[in-house]
Parts: C-alpha cells; sequence; structure tokens
C-alpha cells in the first residue's frame, strides 16, 4: 500500500529516518529494519511491495540472495559503513543481469546501494546517478519521487541561484516586456515567478511541482501557459479549506502561501514557445541555495543601463556586506554569546542564554537604501545562524521538538526603504525565501520539519524616498546608500539633499550619500545606542567635504568606530563598475574599542589595527578639522597654480601649427613656448602657446600685421567678450596675453593636478621658465631636489592620498594638500641623504627615457611597467624620507598618515613642541574576511 503524503510530511518523516540512522553500521543487524523505515519516509508498505532476501541463481550457477527486490522498481543492496559502493553497485548489477534472464518483465528500473551513512542511486535506463548522504536524505526526496508515483528528475547541477538564473529572468523580462506587459504588472509576475521557481527547490512546494504543472499541462507553443499561471496564483492565495472543490488536482495539491505575495489580480500575460521555453530553463537550474547577490543581479540584468547611476544601483558582495555587519554587531553578540557559553552547566547557564536569545529577537534592523536587500539578507541569515547556536546550547541537537515554538527570531525585525517598487519587492520576497532557507537548516539538526508556511510576518519594506521619509527606529542601521558626485545630482536629488543638510553648513558639495549619514546621525543623536555603518565611496573621506560633513557629525556628539580605509569594491552584478570604498562605523559611545581595518593596495585581506581614535580621514590621530591655507604650514615657498589664457584655444598650438608659423615668421620663435598641462607632463605629446607677456610694444605691432596671428589675436577678443566673467571681459582689449600670468621666472617644480589613481606615485619633476605651465599645473618656485624628494616620497604620497580631492576616482592634487603638510624638522646630514636620493631617481629616470625614447612618466610610473632602477631609487628615497621623521619604517600607510596628523597638532599647537618627532606604537591582528 502506498500512502498519499504531503511534502511537509515526507520531509518531517525523511529528517527523523535520517536522526534514527546517523550512527548505525551493521549491515545484517538493522538491514531490514533500516528499508522498511526508509520506505515508510514515503508512506510505503515494504511488505506490499518488496521482498527481502530474495532468493535466486546467479549467473554462475550459485545461490545468491538480493537485500530489497521490488518488482520492476528496484533492487536496494546493503553495506556496512564505510564500504565500497562501487562494488555494491558490480553486485547488484549482477542481480539484474540474473533477473533479466528469468524474469525480464520483472526488470527493475532503479538500483540503490547504501552503507547506512551514503545512498547511491541509479537510472539503469538513463545511466544518471547520484549520491548523497542519509542524513540529507530530506533534501533529496526529489530523487526517490518514483517511490510514491512522481515523476523523477535528475536537475541540471547549477551554482545555486547563480548569476545564470538571473539572465534567465532577465531574458524572460525583456520578452514579456516586448509583448506589451509592462510596469507594475511586469514586476510582481517576475517576483511571483520568482518565488515558484525557489519553492520547488527548497519544499515550500513538492519537488519539480511548479515545474511539472507547466511542463505537463501547458502546450508547447504557450498559448495557455499565462492561464495556468493565473489559476496557480490563485490558488497559491486561497487557504486549502476555500478553494473550489472541482479544482484541478494538481493545483489543489500546491501549498497556501499568503503573505500578500499573490493576493492582487493580475491581468494575463501573453506568453509563446520561446518564452515557456525559457521558464522551463530556469526551472533547470537549482535554486535551493539562492545567494543573496542573485535578487541584485537580477535586478540589474533587467535595469535600462543608463538608469543604474541615477539610482544608486550598486550591488555589494557578501564578503563586502559582512565587514559591515561583523563589526557593526555581529562579533560582538558572538563574543558576548562565548563568555555565556563557556560559563558551565547549570540553571543559571540555561537562564542567561534564554535572556540572551531574547534579546536576538527583539533587535531591529534599518537599512535606508536597501535596494534588493542584500544587506538585510545576509543580516537576517547571520542572525539566524548565531541564533541556532543558541537553540543547540539550550537543546540537543537531534532532540524531537516543537521547532516552532523555539525559534523566535523572525523576518518582522528588519526594515528597509527603497526609492523603485521592484528591487522593494524583490527584498520582501527574498527575506521570505532566506527565512524559509534557515527554517530549513533548523529542521536539519532537529529532525522536525519546520517551515512557516503560510506567510504571516514579512520584512517591513516601504516603497518610498529615503531621505523624504521619516526613518523607524532601530538598534543598528546599515547599507549601501547611492554613490554620486556631489556634481551629479539631479534637480530632484538636489531637492532632497537641500531638505536633509544643515542650512548653516556648506553642505553644497557633499557627496549625496552625506544625506544617509546625516539622517543617520539626526536619529543616534536623539537615541544614543542606535549604532550606523554603510559603505561610501572613500571621497566623503578625502578632500573639502571631509571637514563639513564630519565636522558636523561630531559636533552631533557622535564618533567613529571602526572602519575599512580604502578598498575596491567588488559586486556580483554583471558589468559591475570599479569604485573605491570605505565602510565606516559609527555611534555615540566613544569609549568602545576602536578597529581600522587597512588593505594593501586596496585588496587582499585585511590587517585589522587596534585605534584609539577613528579620524574623519580613517587614520589613528584626533578629530583635526582641517583648514583651507593660503600658505604652508611651514617656513616654505607658496604654491600656485599655472598660467590659464582664456582664450577659446586660440593661443595654444600643435606640433604642425607651430611648425608653419615659424617657416614663415622666423621671428616668432621667442614667443612660441611649450605650453605644459597635467596631460604634456604625464604623457609627453608637444603643445605650444604664443606667449607675448614680454614682447614689446614694437614687436607687438609688427607680429600683430601677420594674418595668422591677427586672425587669433581677434579670436581671443571675441572669445572673452562673450564671457559671463567680468574679469575676463575687461581683457578682451588684452587679447594678447594670458588672463592669469603666472609664469616662474626660474626653475620650478611641476604637480600636475589630476593623476591616476593607479600609481604609486604622482610624477611631479623640474621644468624651466621656457615652459609655460597651465592652469592644470602646479608650481612651486624656489626649490630644490630635498623638497622634491619629500614631496615625492611614500609619505607626502600617503598625506596627498588621504586629504586631497578625488575626480572620479583620480587623485586631485591641490595647493591645501601641500599647504597642510607637516614637513619634519630636518638635519643636515638628513637633508643631504635626501638630496642625494632625490637626484638618484632622477638620474633613474633620465636612464630609463635614454633607453626607450617613447616612454613617458606615465609609463615609468605605471606600477605594471616602472623599470626597477627607479622603483628600487623610490624605495631608497622612501627610507631617507622615514628617517628624517624619526621612523625607520611604517606597516601600513595608516600608519604613516597617522603620524603627520600628530606632528599638523604639535606644529599647530600654540605651544607645540617642535623638537622630537612622535612614535606611535600600533598593535596589528590580521583577520580572516
Amino acid at each position: 500500500m502506498i500512502l498519499n503524503l504531503s511534502p511537509n510530511q515526507l520531509r518531517a518523516n525523511a529528517r527523523k529516518f535520517s536522526n534514527e540512522w546517523k550512527n548505525e553500521s551493521r549491515e545484517r543487524a538493522e538491514s531490514q529494519t533500516f528499508w522498511n523505515e526508509f520506505f515508510a519516509v514515503f508512506g510505503i508498505n515494504r511488505r506490499h511491495v518488496g521482498i527481502f532476501e530474495a532468493a535466486f541463481k546467479k549467473l554462475s550457477g550459485s545461490q545468491g540472495f538480493i537485500d530489497v527486490f521490488w518488482p520492476k522498481v528496484l533492487v536496494c543492496e546493503q553495506k556496512s559503513r564505510g564500504a565500497d559502493l562501487d562494488k555494491a553497485v558490480d553486485q547488484a548489477i549482477g542481480y539484474l543481469q540474473a533477473i533479466a534472464k528469468v524474469a525480464s518483465e520483472d526488470l527493475p528500473h532503479y538500483v540503490i546501494v547504501c552503507d547506512f551513512e551514503r545512498l547511491r542511486i541509479h537510472d539503469i535506463e538513463t545511466g544518471d546517478h547520484q549520491e548523497i548522504l542519509v542524513a540529507e536524505l530530506a533534501d533529496h526526496l526529489h530523487l526517490f519521487g518514483f517511490l510514491s508515483g512522481y515523476l523523477t528528475q535528475i536537475k541540471v547541477t547549477e551554482e545555486a541561484a547563480n548569476i545564470k538564473a538571473a539572465e534567465k529572468m532577465g531574458l524572460l523580462h525583456d520578452q514579456l516586456e516586448a509583448n506589451g506587459y509592462e510596469g507594475h504588472e511586469l514586476k510582481v509576475m517576475l517576483i511571483r515567478l520568482l518565488f515558484c521557481l525557489f519553492a520547488e527547490d527548497t519544499g515550500i512546494f513538492e519537488k519539480y511541482q511548479f515545474s511539472n504543472l507547466i511542463q505537463q499541462r501547458t502546450r508547447e507553443d504557450g498559448s495557455d501557459l499565462a492561464g495556468w499561471l493565473g489559476h496557480l496564483f490563485e490558488t497559491l492565495n486561497r487557504p486549502v479549506e476555500k478553494r473550489l472543490k472541482n479544482l484541478d488536482e494538481q493545483l489543489k495539491d500546491f501549498a497556501y502561501i499568503n503573505g500578500d505575495l499573490f493576493k492582487d489580480h493580475m491581468p494575463l500575460a501573453s506568453f509563446d514557445n520561446e518564452m515557456r521555453q525559457v521558464l522551463l530553463e530556469a526551472a533547470l537550474l537549482d535554486w535551493a541555495d539562492i545567494s543573496p547577490e542573485i535578487f541584485g543581479a537580477l535586478f540589474q540584468s533587467v535595469m535600462d543601463k543608463n538608469e543604474r547611476r541615477n539610482l544608486g544601483a550598486h550591488y555589494t558582495s557578501e564578503e563586502n556586506i559582512l565587514k559591515v555587519i561583523n563589526s557593526l554587531f555581529l562579533d560582538e553578540l558572538k563574543a558576548e554569546f562565548a563568555v555565556l557559553k563557556a560559563k558551565g552547566k547549570g540553571k543559571a547557564r540555561t537562564a542567561a542564554l534564554d535572556v540572551f536569545h531574547d534579546k536576538l529577537a527583539s533587535l531591529t534592523f534599518l537599512d535606508p537604501a536597501c535596494g534588493c536587500g542584500n544587506f538585510l539578507i545576509v543580516a537576517y541569515r547571520e542572525l539566524r545562524m548565531l541564533e541556532l547556536d543558541v537553540i543547540e546550547q539550550l537543546h540537543k541537537k537531534g532532540q524531537l521538538l516543537d521547532v516552532s515554538t523555539v525559534v523566535r527570531c523572525n523576518v518582522s525585525q528588519f526594515f528597509g526603504i527603497e526609492i523603485e517598487e521592484f528591487p522593494s519587492q524583490i527584498a520582501r520576497v527574498a527575506m521570505w525565501l532566506v527565512d524559509h532557507q534557515m527554517n530549513m537548516l533548523v529542521s536539519e539538526h532537529f529532525g522536525v520539519h519546520f517551515a512557516r508556511i503560510p506567510l504571516k510576518q514579512s520584512a517591513h519594506i516601504e516603497n518610498a524616498n529615503a531621505l523624504q521619509v521619516d526613518w523607524p527606529v532601530t538598534d543598528f542601521i546599515l547599507g549601501n546608500p547611492p554613490f554620486i558626485g556631489h556634481q551629479w545630482r539631479t534637480k530632484e536629488q538636489q531637492a532632497d539633499v537641500e531638505r536633509v543638510f544643515p542650512h548653516d553648513s556648506k553642505f553644497g558639495k557633499v557627496d549625496f550619500v552625506g544625506a544617509w549619514f546625516v539622517k543617520a546621525a539626526r536619529i543616534m543623536a536623539k537615541v544614543p545606542n542606535v549604532k550606523t555603518a554603510f559603505v561610501s565611496t572613500n571621497s566623503i573621506c578625502q578632500g573639502e567635504q571631509v571637514g563639513i560633513l564630519w565636522g558636523w557629525v561630531f559636533s552631533q556628539g557622535l564618533h567613529i568606530q571602526f572602519a575599512y580605509r580604502t578598498f575596491v569594491w567588488q559586486s556580483a552584478a554583471k558589468g559591475k563598475a570599479a569604485v573605491h570604498c570605505v565602510i565606516v562605523g559609527f555611534g555615540s559611545n566613544q569609549n568602545v574599542a576602536k578597529t581600522i581595518f587597512e588593505y594593501k593596495d586596496g585588496k587582499g585581506q585585511a590587517v585589522a589595527i587596534s585605534a584609539k581614535n577613528v579620524n574623519q580621514y580613517l587614520v589613528d590621530a584626533p578629530n583635526i578639522l582641517l583648514p583651507s591655507r593660503s600658505k604652508p604650514l611651514q617656513d616654505m615657498p607658496t604654491m600656485t597654480k599655472g598660467s590659464q589664457p582664456t582664450d577659446g584655444g586660440h593661443l595654444i598650438l600643435d606640433a604642425s601649427e607651430k611648425a608653419m608659423l615659424l617657416t614663415k615668421y622666423p621671428d616668432l620663435v621667442e614667443f612660441i613656448k611649450p605650453f605644459i598641462g597635467g596631460y604634456e607632463l604625464i604623457n609627453g605629446g608637444e603643445r605650444y602657446c604664443l606667449w607675448f607677456a614680454d614682447a614689446l610694444p614694437s614687436q607687438l605691432k609688427k607680429i600683430g600685421q601677420y594674418p595668422e596671428i591677427k586672425a587669433r589675436i581677434e579670436g581671443v577678443k571675441l572669445v572673452r567678450l562673450a564671457s559671463p566673467t567680468a574679469s575676463v571681459k575687461e581683457l578682451a582689449d588684452q587679447p594678447y596675453v594670458f588672463t592669469q600670468n603666472r609664469q616662474p621666472s626660474n626653475t620650478f617644480l611641476a604637480i600636475p593636478e589630476v593623476s591616476s589613481e593607479r600609481r604609486e606615485y604622482i610624477p611631479i619633476g623640474f621644468l624651466t621658465p621656457d615652459h609655460v605651465p597651465s592652469n592644470l599645473i602646479y608650481t612651486l618656485p624656489n626649490v630644490g631636489l630635498y623638497e622634491f624628494g619629500v614631496l615625492t616620497s611614500s609619505l607626502h604620497m600617503a598625506w596627498m592620498r588621504t586629504v586631497c580631492g578625488r575626480m572620479k576616482s583620480d587623485y586631485r592634487y591641490s595647493p591645501n594638500v601641500y599647504q597642510l603638510f607637516p614637513w619634519p624638522i630636518i638635519e643636515a646630514k638628513n637633508k643631504a641623504k635626501i638630496e642625494q636620493l632625490a637626484q638618484a631617481v632622477l638620474d633613474a629616470r633620465s636612464e630609463a627615457f635614454s633607453k626607450d625614447t617613447q616612454a613617458s612618466l606615465a609609463t615609468l610610473y605605471d606600477p605594471d611597467s616602472m623599470p626597477k632602477t627607479l622603483r628600487q631609487a623610490h624605495q631608497q628615497l622612501d627610507k631617507a624620507v622615514d628617517a628624517a621623521y624619526g621612523r625607520r619604517s611604517f606597516a601600513t600607510e595608516a600608519e604613516r598618515v597617522a603620524l603627520l596628523f600628530e606632528l599638523y597638532q604639535q606644529y599647530t599647537a600654540p605651544t607645540a613642541p617642535m623638537a622630537e618627532e612622535p612614535k606611535p606604537k600600533t598593535r596589528r591582528k590580521k583577520t580572516a574576511e
């Protein structure tokens, strides 16, 4: 007899069976009981279908016995634990050959061999086979569907819920949209299909229940697929007892879901053969171990590419999410649990663990830019994993209990705000799915099936503009707000930040993400126990916006408690952008242990550094708000920009234009000079300018008669007259000269305004007064090898990377970087050493140029092609500069910057002792991520 068991009952039976047989190892003693109970999992009375120890004659003529023989269905061969299953299979195949010789009509379709620990199933007709652990039978019941009359399929094995699955859904989206099924209806359709695909792989539905419905009941041309899906969605929203009496049997078998997911009646879509096939192909992928990143990848795969920047659609990898949640709350909770667990035994320990369990169930979390919910998903999963550890301390593993009364954490502890409808819907459903995954895990541990179906609670995901609504007050705020520079804000986004940013501060140049920091800080100032951690572009901890944003945050009584310094942002989304990020965690408690996570080159394994204080530049130093200075911190020359023509390009020449003019007018030679901008300095190339600043009136009169020069001068005049800037208009009557003439009178140091973030060193160098530096070059006159050596050192580069602004991800130098820089109190011997090694750097450059005439500073300072001699010269120079600051070496860049901040504080203090350099000590520990 075969009973018609529900999927939930089957799984409950399987978990109980696995739990009872987990330690058995004797082949003969327990074999019959094992197989009796195995068949009972599926509601099968073995005595009605199979024969134990069925006798038969082997092909050799000797007597043999089949452990279990079910004619036309299967044979089973049982071995003791650890036995060779390959030999067991060969033995079973021998049985089949003997059976085929005497009763071919009874030849079984399947062979199962087992050693109490492992089950291996072979499909004789197809040759497919799969091996599972007895302990995991509940996860693989679909392989034994033939035992209860279900169709068995061997699924395509793919990485759980991978990007391929997202792309299939994206393709289906495009096809539906092309047919005119769009907007809200399209989004809801995709979410429902996503749930169904997950449900049949995770025990919410029966295995293959959804895909079998499509495969078996809909036409190949897809013409009736929409109708069947409509019937299915209505069925999933209706309690079993309220369904129509004559409802199709295959539909009637689906579980009641509820949870508002299938509540709204949707107009029917239209499918064709290709779309039906895409859905079936998506169903063939394994959605059982769906990764949280699938939802971000799904969203991005169906979004218009042009919308990504505006929407801030960045999908953070699980690795980076864990960086946030571990430091924000999880590490602290795990440490608290470890202390409780180590208390020994007794009622006091049990009571303390029970209180801790209640604490886990009371914590609340908010992601105010949740997108598809990745942060919430991972945070909830990790909270449930910790809860499972607590439950196992309170209840013995394998103990049969009512799991529904033991699990206390729920998705209702989690809140999210998302501006776009589609990702907000994905986030809500994703939280149900991860909740089900965790319920299945608890079921595995305690041998009782537990599923929260029908859905009764959900995460609180609000489809709204986070900058326009009040945020719920939760224990933790976390996430990855949109990455948009202040200059890229739309009118709507500008209105949003003006609504949020303090009106009494200069927040105009703070990036869009700063609004999330401000809103979080306002809540935290009122509710001191709230803690926040955001992933952000590193721009909020660099350049001029640092003092504005963090100066205000610190004024609210908040402190940075942990930080990940700049790292390369990784995402699972297709076509991911290269973004350099930081993670900043902050709260009101100044006395907590503080940690800075430092990377080498923004990659690899982070080094965790214990810090006394984490300042706004994410270094262990005081919260010093660096001002804008018009002069250097010490007695050094002032840095200025190069000269600016404001000429519409009429005073600028390329190499061919220069040659043509000099061929025709040789006397122009003294008025044509190399024009050097940041590009020319770094990449080489020829560009020139007409430089008449030093021309005598008589020379200007003569030159002005040359037709080519006359036309250019007239062009300059017209450009300046059209300018909205009054000072430029005034210089329209002096079209021969640059509007801003800052030409040095002797050799000067040139620093490009913008340089690639890939470079370890900004390429700087000396130029003569015969070169005209453009306004994209900063100049430093009256300096020599010593100044060049310090400014091109790793110490200055570390300072630059910390306090400079950015153009996209590239470094944007400014005079303020130089003028704030604390120079060492230099001794003569250290200065001489620096000068010697600075010359060695210049010599290494010259040597490289002589060997490669096509080389430029760009190629010499590319980290992938930097000549060995040049790199070694810089390394020696770095050591000399470090020594001048009283240090032999630094373990991390953060240590370099921390030293410079301490020096800055000394130099700017009213009674600052400047004779000794500080030697901060830091403790480092490596962390596994």
